[in-house]
């Protein structure tokens, strides 16, 4: 009987751990135990392991007079998911003297069926990125999480469909290199295709499912998303239902700037991890979209083992929340860190777990409950102590983090029936990407590590942001009337940089603030 040692990974939080799978084998009655603080997921491939050995043609460890014990290290860290399977079969093929090879560098991942089939896991990007970071040379997975892994540069990705494909390739015995005496990576064994890391990442176009160009008329709230756009600001569009809303929402995604490749490969990770991409590559910003039942845990994370929520989800993209206001109080409050810090805090007793969050909020809401308050086509039909309590439902807080309000008129029936002639979302969308440039070189210059005007800080502000004398006492003066807090004070500033910036203005005019002021709600709560 014989001890062995491999290594495997786990998803915990937003990066992967590596885990190190021990087997030992020592004489006794018939015993298969795991340790290490598993979950049922992970207790059960006992059996998975065992039925999976059987059917490639290899003894279970049910089917012998022994002792098998399976520790997972470390011991404190739990571990979930069907991850271990793979390294759990490989290490007790060499606790066993059944083959052998060199674990040192090598990390296994996969779950397994019965037959011995290696079923696709999640999160493999982070788990791929870490086992890099720790030295490891090679990494052996599913076929169907092959492509994803292989976009990390530095590292042997090896595909595999089943659990005889990995052992025929790893294994070092003598009978076996006299089957295949070329035993190089590059080659591979029988029934084995070794993937190679991609060197580049080919991004494809934006597609959307509406361009502005469809949209008639609703020339404002195109112009306060082409801000929204261009600074990376939160906007809220207010509007009697079917002005076009959801359709403006939807165009908005497809005039964001292209993401970078670090971009890419930080949200593929996320959505890997929560399986929301499928095993594909995230190449265009995210578009989120929940319903306004969320519950509060699938739109912010969290749970005993916290996981990333909706606004996590949408990191460097856009959280589009539809009936803004029938949201749970609750869960709008809890909006209030992501939209200031563009971070998510999590605090549970067995630790605090921190997402990242940085993506445009969009907004949509009716004005009234009956959605027909200003309507000049119906009436509305609210009594006053429904419309108080409906505008109570955002607090004062929230609205200051919205940076641009608009409203979304109805739209005349010829107009309707018109061909589409306005500007196409590329057109705009060159302007944004121009807009995005000037901030960034901005930024650079002056060695801060942000991309878009909305994530300036005060201390930002006062660098970076000269006003003339005019254009502060004109601000001063509006901020005074409109009884601005200093948080929507220096939003406007923000604003009208970005609208400078559209305009490839090196100074901020004062035609910019009275723009830029005229975005902030009509009613202060």
């Amino acid at each position: 009987m014989s001890f062995a040692k491999v290594y495997s990974a786990q998803i915990n939080l937003l990066t992967g751990t590596i885990v190190t799978i021990e087997t030992d084998l020592s004489r006794g009655l018939n015993a298969f135990t795991i340790v290490g603080l598993p979950d049922k997921a992970v207790d059960e491939a006992r059996d998975r392991v065992g039925s999976a050995l059987k059917n490639s043609g290899y003894e279970s460890p049910k089917s012998k007079n022994q002792k098998t014990v399976v520790s997972l290290a470390p011991a404190d860290l739990k571990k979930e998911g069907p991850y271990f399977d793979l390294g759990i079969a490989v290490a007790y093929l060499l606790a066993t003297n059944e083959i052998k090879f060199k674990s040192e560098n090598k990390i296994f991942l996969g779950e397994l069926s019965l037959n011995g089939d290696l079923k696709s896991i999640r999160g493999v990007l982070p788990l791929v990125q870490e086992a890099k970071k720790q030295g490891f040379e090679e990494i052996y997975l599913p076929s169907e999480n092959a492509l994803e892994a292989a976009l990390v540069e530095g590292i042997k990705i090896f595909g595999a469909d089943t659990l005889k494909q990995v052992i025929e390739h790893i294994d070092q015995t003598p009978h076996r290199l006299d089957n295949n005496q070329d035993t190089s990576p590059s080659q591979g064994k029988k029934n084995t295709i070794p993937l190679q890391p991609k060197t580049e990442i080919v991004f494809e176009k934006v597609i959307t499912n509406a361009d502005f160009s469809d949209i008639r008329g609703q020339e404002g709230a195109k112009r306060g998303l082409e801000i929204a756009a261009a600074g990376g600001h939160n906007i809220a569009m207010s509007g009697p239902p079917g002005t076009g809303k959801t359709m403006l929402a939807r165009a908005f995604s497809g005039l964001l700037p292209d993401l970078s490749i670090d971009e890419v490969l930080e949200i593929t990770g996320i959505h890997s991890i929560v399986g929301a991409n499928g095993g594909e590559l995230v190449k265009n910003p995210p578009f989120r979209a929940p319903h306004h039942t969320s519950s509060y845990v699938s739109l912010i994370g969290g749970g005993t083992f916290p996981k990333p929520g909706e606004v996590t989800l949408a990191h460097r993209g856009v959280l589009f929340l539809d009936e803004f206001p029938e949201f749970d109080k609750r869960v709008m409050e809890s909006l209030r860190q992501p939209l200031e810090d563009n971070i998510v805090t999590i605090s549970r007793a067995k630790g605090t777990a921190v997402f990242p969050s940085n993506f445009i909020l969009v907004a949509a809401m009716n004005p009234c409950p009956c959605g027909n308050q200003g309507n000049k086509q119906k009436a509305c039909i609210c009594k006053q102590n429904d419309l108080d309590r409906y505008k109570r439902k955002l607090s004062g807080p929230i609205m200051d983090r919205i940076d641009l309000w608009i409203t979304v008129s109805n739209i005349d029936y010829k107009k309707l029936g018109e061909v589409g002639d306005g500007e196409k979302s590329n057109t705009i969308r060159e302007r944004v990407e121009s807009a995005r440039k000037i901030q960034k070189e901005r930024f650079q210059k002056a060695g801060r590590k942000i991309n878009s005007n909305s994530e300036m800080n005060v201390k930002d502000l006062t660098l970076l942001i000269k006003l003339t004398d005019e254009v502060r006492n004109l601000l001063e003066e509006s901020s005074e009337r409109l009884a601005l807090s200093a948080r929507a004070y220096h939003r406007v500033i923000k604003i009208a940089r970005t609208i400078a910036d559209l305009e490839n203005s090196i100074e901020i005019e004062k035609h910019h603030i009275l723009e830029a002021i005229q975005y902030r709600p009509k009613v202060q709560n």
